[in-house]
C-alpha cells in the first residue's frame, strides 16, 4: 500500500505522455534505505493504460554483477509478460551480436563487443515503433558492468524513441559511486526522491496492520520511532500484527523496542555490501553507543579524520544514523544488524580496545564500566577502580541497580581474600541494600572475617543501617550487637553493667573525643540499637538514664561528632516517648542539638526528624519552626515532590493547632508516591496526627487504609487505635470506641509510651465514658492524665489535662479549673487547645462581659486554627452542658443530640431525660436543620467540629 506518493505518480505519468509523442526521457528514484523506492518502481506501469505500453523489467542484484548483460537480459525477457513473446525471434532487425545477449542457447563466441549495444539499442527501437516502452531497473548500483554501458549509451541515442527509463538508486551504496553509474543517473531529467510519511499517512498504515484507529500516542510512537521509513514502519506494524497487539497508548512502548527479523536482515545485508571502513565505523557506534563526541568513534574505527568523516557520510546517505552531528542510530535495530554481522572475537576486541581508549582519553567511569563489562575478564589494572568510581556515581545520581550491576563484576575479578576484597563487598552491599537486602546481609557477613580492626567491621554493618532510623531485619540486628560488643559494649540489653553501661562508658569517652579506636561507630551503633529496641518499656528507663550520664558534657563537645548527636538524638526521642524526666529539658536539649544539624542537609540523612517529634512530644515547636524556616531559606519554597517538607511543616503546624496550614502540606503529601517503610511511617504519622486533632475521619480511614497494608510496629498499632475511636465515635459506637481507646492505651502503657502530648488516648476515653454515663472511670482517667501531664510538664498536656478535670467535675471547680487551663496554655504553642478551653471557659461563664470577651478571643482563635465557629456566637444562649459551643442549640437540644450520638433510640432518650418521645423528635429534628445535616448519622461528625462531647 503506497501512501502519499501521488507527485511521483503525475510526473511519470507526464513523462508517459511525452514519451507517447516521441519525447523519451529517463527518470531517477533515489532515497536512502527502506524509503520505498522498489514498491513505487512496480506500482509505475499502472499509470499507464493497460495494453497501451510495453513494460520491460529488471532487478539488479549483487550476486549478478559479474554476468554481462544480465540486467538488459532481465529487461527483454520480461517481454513474455506485456509484448512479443520472445524478442529476439519476433524483431527481425535483431542481429547476431544481439541475439548472442538475449539467446539462452546460442553459440559463446567470446566476450561481448560495442556492437551488441547498438544492436540492441535497434532492437528496442523496433518495439518502439508499436507501443511506447516503459523501462524499469531496481538497484542501479548493482548493474554489471555492459548493461550500465547499454544504458548510457541509450541515453545518448534515445530521439526517434518512445522511450521512458525509470531507474532506482539507493543512496550511499558503494556502487552509487561507480562512473558508469554517475554517468547513467547523469541523463535523467528529473531525480525524485520519496518524502517520509507524514504522521496522518503513518496512522492510515496503523489502521490498515492493526485493524482498528490507533491512539494518537501510539500513532506518534510510531511516527517518530521509524521517521516516516515505510520499510521500518511496516516491519514494525507486521511483527506487531503477528503478536496480537492493539494500537493503544499503553503499547506505545513496545514500537520503541520491538525490532522485526525482517528489518533487521535488510539493515544486515545493507551494511555487508558496504566497504570495511563504513562497517568498521557503525561496529564502533554500536560499541561505543551514544556519543557526544564522535572523535572516540573514528579511533575506534581505526580511521583518519578524513575517512572518518566520508564513512558517516555514507551512513546517514543510507539512513543508518540520525541527527547531523552526533554518531548515534536511529533505532535499536540497526545496532541490533551491526552487532549480527560482527564475530563474538571482534565484538570483545572493539570493547577491550574501547575500554582502554576511554580511560586514556579521561571519559567518565560509567562510559568505562559499560565496555568493561562486556569482556569476560579484566584485562586492565585499573578495571576495579573504574567499575567502583562508576558505582559509586550510579548510586549519587540514584540508580542501585546500575551500581550492584557494576560491584557485582567488579567482585568477579577480586579473587584473593584481602582487604580489597572485603571493602568491595561491603560497598556492593552499600548498593544492595536498596535493591536486594538479604544480598547486602550476606556480602557484609562475608565481609566481616576480612577487615582488620573492630572499627572497619563496626563501618562495615553501619552500611546496612546508614540511618539511625533504618528499620532492621533480625540479622542486622544481630550484626549490630556483634560489632558493639566488640566495640566495648554487648548490646543495650542488661544493667548497667552489662550493654547499656559499657555503652555508656564507650560513647562518653567517644563524645569527649578521648574514645580511640571504638569512639565514633560505638555512638553510631548504640544509637542504632537503643532507636530499634524503643518498644522496650526497660530500655526507654535505661536510654534515659543514658541520657542523663550525657548531660554533664557541653554541647560543643557532645554534638561535634556524627555519632554523638545521633545517639543523642535517639535517647531524647526514648525520653520524649517514655516521659522520662521535664519536658523542659527534652526541649532544651532538642532545641541545641537541632542548631547542630545543617539545615541544608539531604533530606532523612539527618537525625532532625527525631528531634522534631521531640519537641513536638515536649510542646516546644518554635525552636523547630525557626529551624525549617531557615532550610527554606537555603532550598526556595517547599516543592509539591518535597515530601520531607511537607511531613516537617505538617508536623509543626499540627502541633501549633493550625489545622487549615495543616492541612495544605497533608494534601501534597497524599499525593506523594509511595515510599520506603520509614518515610511511610514517617508520613502517615503525622497525617493521623493531623486527622486525630480536626476529628476528619476521612482522611483517617486513608491513614488506615495506607498504613494497615504494610506497616507494622507499636506506632502503626497506636495510630490504628486512636483513628479507629475516631472513626467509631463518629459512627455512633460509643461502646465500642471507648474499649478500643483502652485497648490502645494499654498497649502504649506496656511498651512505656506514657507521653501524654504525643499519644492522647485518655482524652478519648474520658469523654467516651463521660458520654456512657461511667463517671468513675471519667474521672479516674481525667485524674490520670492531670497526674502524667504535670509529672512531665508540656503546657499542652497540663492544660488539656486540666480541661478534662474540669468536665468531670462534680465540686463546682469546673470553671475555676477552666481558667487556670487558659493560664497554663497562654504558655502553649498549641492555638487549637488553647482556643478550646477559652471555649468552654466562656460557655462556663454564662453572660457577662467576661463572657463576651473570652469567647470573642475564642473566636478569634478558631479561625486561626481554622475550626468552626458559629456566626454571632455569644455567651449568652451558647452555654451546653459541657460548657461547649454547640452551633447555637439550646441545652436540651444539646443534651438529646449527645445521647443520641451515644447510640440510645429516641425512646431510650425519653426514659433518660424523662421527655416524651415526640419532644426528643422535636429536639433532634431542630438540631439537624441548626447544623444543616440530614439525620442522625452525620451528627457525630458536626458535633465533633463543634467540640461536644469529644476529646477536643
Amino acid at each position: 500500500m503506497l501512501l502519499e506518493r501521488d507527485a511521483e505518480f503525475a510526473t511519470v505519468r507526464e513523462a508517459l505522455r511525452a514519451a507517447g509523442e516521441g519525447q523519451s526521457s529517463q527518470l531517477l528514484l533515489a532515497g536512502p534505505l527502506g524509503t520505498g523506492r522498489s514498491s513505487l518502481l512496480r506500482e509505475l506501469p499502472g499509470c499507464a493504460d493497460p495494453g497501451t505500453v510495453y513494460v520491460l523489467r529488471a532487478n539488479a542484484a549483487p550476486a549478478e554483477r559479474d554476468f554481462p548483460f544480465g540486467v538488459v537480459r532481465q529487461l527483454f525477457d520480461s517481454l513474455s509478460v506485456t509484448g512479443p513473446r520472445r524478442a529476439g525471434t519476433d524483431a527481425p532487425q535483431a542481429a547476431e551480436a544481439a541475439l548472442r545477449v538475449l539467446d539462452d542457447v546460442a553459440p559463446d563466441t567470446g566476450p561481448p563487443t560495442d556492437r551488441a549495444l547498438d544492436e540492441l539499442r535497434t532492437l528496442l527501437a523496433g518495439l518502439c515503433t508499436a507501443h511506447p516502452v516503459l523501462l524499469l531497473v531496481d538497484d542501479l548500483q548493482w548493474a554489471d558492468t555492459w548493461s550500465l554501458r547499454w544504458l548510457a549509451h541509450l541515453a545518448s541515442r534515445r530521439d526517434g524513441l518512445r522511450l521512458l527509463v525509470v531507474c532506482t538508486l539507493r543512496d550511499g551504496d558503494p556502487g552509487s559511486g561507480d562512473p558508469l553509474v554517475q554517468e547513467v543517473a547523469a541523463e535523467s531529467s528529473q531525480v525524485l526522491r520519496p518524502a517520509p510519511l507524514s504522521l496522518p499517512a503513518t496512522e492510515e498504515l496503523v489502521r490498515v496492520h492493526l485493524g482498528e484507529s490507533p491512539a494518537p500516542e501510539f500513532a506518534r510512537t510510531c511516527y517518530r520511532s521509524s521517521r516516516g521509513n515505510p520499510l521500518h514502519l511496516e516491519s514494525v506494524l507486521r511483527g506487531l500484527a503477528t503478536t496480537g497487539c492493539r494500537p493503544l497508548a499503553a503499547n506505545a512502548a513496545l514500537v520503541r523496542t520491538l525490532c522485526p527479523p525482517h528489518l533487521r536482515e535488510r539493515i544486515l545485508g545493507c551494511l555487508l555490501s558496504q566497504p570495511k571502513p563504513i562497517r568498521d565505523v557503525a561496529a564502533a557506534i554500536a560499541v561505543l553507543g551514544e556519543q557526544s563526541d564522535p572523535e572516540p568513534v573514528g579511533r575506534l574505527a581505526g580511521l583518519d579524520d578524513v575517512g572518518f568523516a566520508a564513512a558517516l557520510r555514507s551512513l546517514r546517505r543510507l539512513g543508518l544514523l540520525a541527527g547531523a552531528t552526533r554518531a548515534r542510530f536511529p533505532h535499536r535495530v540497526v545496532r541490533d544488524a551491526v552487532v549480527s554481522s560482527m564475530s563474538a572475537a571482534e565484538r570483545q576486541r572493539l570493547h577491550e580496545e574501547a575500554a582502554g581508549l576511554l580511560y586514556a582519553d579521561g571519559h567518565p567511569a560509567e562510559q568505562v564500566a559499560a565496555q568493561l563489562m562486556a569482556l569476560p575478564a579484566a584485562r586492565y589494572p585499573w578495571s576495579a577502580a573504574v567499575l567502583r568510581s562508576a558505582a559509586d556515581t550510579a548510586l549519587r545520581r540514584g540508580a542501585p541497580e546500575q551500581a550492584v550491576r557494576w560491584l557485582r563484576r567488579a567482585l568477579l575479578d577480586a579473587v584473593d581474600q584481602d582487604g580489597d576484597r572485603a571493602s568491595l563487598l561491603v560497598e556492593l552491599a552499600a548498593a544492595e541494600r536498596a535493591v536486594d537486602p538479604a544480598a547486602a546481609e550476606l556480602h557484609v557477613a562475608q565481609a566481616l572475617p576480612l577487615l582488620p580492626s573492630a572499627r572497619d567491621r563496626a563501618a562495615a554493618v553501619l552500611r546496612l543501617a546508614p540511618r539511625v532510623t533504618t528499620p532492621l531485619t533480625p540479622s542486622v540486628l544481630d550484626l549490630l550487637q556483634r560489632v558493639g560488643a566488640e566495640l566495648g559494649g554487648s548490646g543495650t540489653g542488661g544493667d548497667r553493667a552489662a550493654g547499656a553501661g559499657e555503652f555508656g562508658e564507650a560513647g562518653g569517652a567517644g563524645e569527649a573525643g578521648e574514645a580511640g579506636e571504638a569512639g565514633e561507630e560505638a555512638l553510631r551503633v548504640e544509637a542504632r540499637l537503643r532507636y530499634a529496641q524503643c518498644e522496650d518499656h526497660a530500655q526507654l528507663v535505661r536510654s534515659a538514664a543514658r541520657l542523663r550520664e550525657l548531660e554533664p558534657a557541653g554541647p560543643d563537645v557532645a554534638f561535634r561528632s556524627r555519632g554523638g548527636r545521633e545517639l543523642r538524638a535517639v535517647l531524647l526521642l526514648a525520653a520524649m516517648l517514655g516521659a522520662e524526666g521535664e519536658a523542659e529539658q527534652i526541649a532544651r536539649q532538642a532545641g541545641a542539638l537541632l542548631e547542630w544539624e545543617p539545615a541544608t542537609a539531604p533530606g532523612r540523612q539527618t537525625v532532625a526528624p527525631l528531634l522534631l517529634f521531640a519537641l513536638v512530644g515536649a510542646d516546644a515547636v518554635r525552636t523547630a519552626e525557626s529551624w525549617l524556616n531557615a532550610a527554606e531559606r537555603d532550598h526556595g519554597r517547599r516543592t509539591p515532590a518535597d515530601a520531607l517538607g511537607h511531613e516537617q511543616r505538617a508536623l509543626v503546624h499540627v502541633a501549633r493547632g493550625r489545622l487549615s496550614q495543616a492541612r495544605t502540606h497533608a494534601e501534597q503529601l497524599l499525593q506523594q508516591p509511595a515510599g520506603d517503610w520509614e518515610s511511610r511511617c514517617f508520613s502517615l504519622s503525622v497525617l493521623a496526627a493531623l486527622a486525630l486533632s480536626a476529628g476528619d475521619r476521612h482522611l483517617g480511614a486513608q491513614v488506615v487504609s495506607e498504613a494497615s497494608s504494610a506497616l507494622t510496629g507499636l506506632l502503626p498499632t497506636a495510630i490504628f487505635g486512636l483513628l479507629g475511636t475516631l472513626e467509631q465515635t463518629h459512627e455512633g459506637e460509643t461502646a465500642k470506641a471507648l474499649e478500643t481507646a483502652l485497648d490502645c492505651g494499654r498497649q502504649l502503657e506496656a511498651a512505656g509510651w506514657r507521653n501524654p502530648v504525643f499519644f492522647p488516648w485518655r482524652p478519648w476515653a474520658v469523654s467516651l465514658s463521660h458520654r456512657l454515663g461511667d463517671r468513675h472511670l471519667a474521672v479516674t482517667l481525667a485524674a490520670e492524665e492531670y497526674a502524667r501531664a504535670t509529672e512531665w510538664g508540656a503546657p499542652v498536656a497540663i492544660g488539656r489535662a486540666l480541661r478534662l478535670r474540669a468536665r468531670t467535675d462534680e465540686e463546682g471547680r469546673g470553671t475555676e479549673l477552666l481558667r487556670e487551663a487558659v493560664e497554663v496554655l497562654r504558655d502553649s504553642v498549641n492555638e487549637l487547645e488553647l482556643y478550646r478551653a477559652m471555649r468552654d471557659l466562656g460557655r462556663s461563664l454564662a453572660a457577662g462581659p467576661e463572657a463576651e470577651r473570652v469567647l470573642r478571643e475564642a473566636g478569634e482563635l478558631a479561625v486561626s486554627c481554622g475550626v468552626p465557629w458559629p456566626a454571632g456566637a455569644s455567651a449568652a444562649g451558647s452555654r451546653g452542658p459541657s460548657g461547649r459551643l454547640d452551633g447555637g442549640l439550646t441545652p436540651s437540644e444539646s443534651r438529646v443530640a449527645s445521647l443520641a450520638v451515644s447510640g440510645l433510640t429516641n425512646q431510650e432518650i425519653a426514659v433518660e431525660l424523662r421527655v416524651s418521645a415526640r419532644a426528643v423528635e422535636k429536639h433532634l429534628t431542630n438540631s439537624y436543620r441548626k447544623l444543616g445535616i440530614s439525620g442522625r448519622r452525620e451528627l457525630a461528625a458536626v458535633l465533633h467540629e463543634m467540640g461536644t462531647d469529644v476529646p477536643g
